[in-house]
């Protein structure tokens, strides 16, 4: 599918997952005068089956184990209504909601899933990750390999600052960790965290949930590389726009390190390409009619993962129908827009 599209921005042309160069004819001309066209959003930390649950738990809490104990005694009927859901249905719900937001790439932070080599809508990034110390304590295979998730010092106690020292002793703390969370870190801790080279993976609507507080400004300022998380529904506040939204209210971030965090920063940090409109790059493009922050999901106008539309106004689907055997409208978030999944991955709404 040849596509031209024409934003208040710029002009882009797509063809064969890639932007080309403006010439030839094109199966489609889009027009979005009074919309920009941007590269697609990266987030890097989602659990894409657990975003229908809704929020779980009664805070706040002393850290991450409190809550999950908590939500497991006090929660179980809607867990167990939550794990009823199909695994697939699950999935691609956690899908939707970063495509609705402009997410063309996500960190699936749990085991690979075979959906995900079967046509999912989302691209995934295929990293090394285990769950946490106090859950995974003995953190096989988790040096020498490349970038590694891990959700780091996640609550505001004695228990989480002291999880930085652990990780040292076991030779994780380093260049290629990816710490999510990093509440819970004490000056001396921030140092060592800082002085590693790791890099944080920063959610703040969900630390904000469960403890009340979220990593420090100390912690976040220039010299430590920040990416930016949504979390799933269970704690955070809904996709990586709201998050974005979040974080700028904080005012702990400039624009420039928060646009990295979802772009530059993110893509360096989990070895992908950077995020470009320039000719050769891939397509996975996002158009907003605002600007991306202070956007949110009903901004967003079209998503195209690999140069193929995803996800779109209602008020496109009439002219992205022709090229696409399984489309339908979808709600998500409270938000309708025509969607397409591919072929192989396709079953109709019931």
């Amino acid at each position: 599918m040849r596509l031209l599209i024409r934003a208040r921005n710029r002009e882009i042309a797509v063809d064969a997952g890639k932007i080309i160069d403006i010439r030839g004819d094109f199966d489609l001309v889009l027009n979005f005068p009074d919309a920009e066209i941007r590269p697609g959003l990266i987030n890097a930390h989602d659990h894409l089956h657990r975003n229908h649950y809704g929020r779980l738990g009664h805070p706040p809490y002393r850290n991450a184990y409190e809550w999950a104990l908590d939500i497991q005694a006090r929660e179980a009927d809607r867990i167990v209504l939550g794990r009823a859901r199909p695994r697939r249905e699950a999935l691609l719900e956690g899908a939707w909601k970063n495509l609705f937001s402009g997410v063309t790439t996500a960190v699936h932070h749990d085991p690979w899933e075979a959906d995900f080599d079967a046509g999912f809508p989302l691209k995934l990034v295929r990293l090394r990750n285990a769950d946490s110390l106090g859950m995974t304590p003995e953190l096989a295979g988790s040096v020498g390999e490349g970038p590694f998730c891990l959700h780091v010092a996640e609550g505001v106690d004695f228990r989480a600052a002291a999880e930085i020292d652990a990780l040292a002793e076991r030779g994780v703390l380093g260049p290629e960790l990816l710490a999510v969370h990093g509440v819970g870190m004490d000056a001396a801790s921030r140092r060592r965290f800082r002085a590693s080279g790791a890099a944080l993976v920063w959610c703040p609507s969900s630390n904000l949930f469960l403890f009340g507080q979220t990593a420090s400004e100390a912690l976040l300022a220039e010299g430590v590389d920040v990416l930016l998380g949504s979390d799933s529904r269970l704690t955070g506040c809904g996709d990586l726009l709201d998050e974005l939204a979040c974080a700028r209210r904080l005012g702990m971030l400039d624009d420039g390190r928060l646009l990295a965090a979802v772009g530059a920063t993110a893509a360096y940090r989990l070895g992908l390409p950077v995020p470009s409109l320039e000719t050769g790059s891939m397509a996975d493009l996002v158009i907003l009619r605002k600007p991306i922050l202070e956007a949110c999901a009903e901004d967003v106008l079209l998503v195209l993962v690999d140069g193929v539309p995803r996800v779109a106004h209602p008020s496109l689907g009439a002219s992205l129908a022709p090229f696409f055997q399984h489309a339908e409208e979808r709600t998500a978030g409270g938000v309708v827009r025509w969607t397409a999944l591919p072929a192989a991955a396709w079953t109709p709404l019931q």
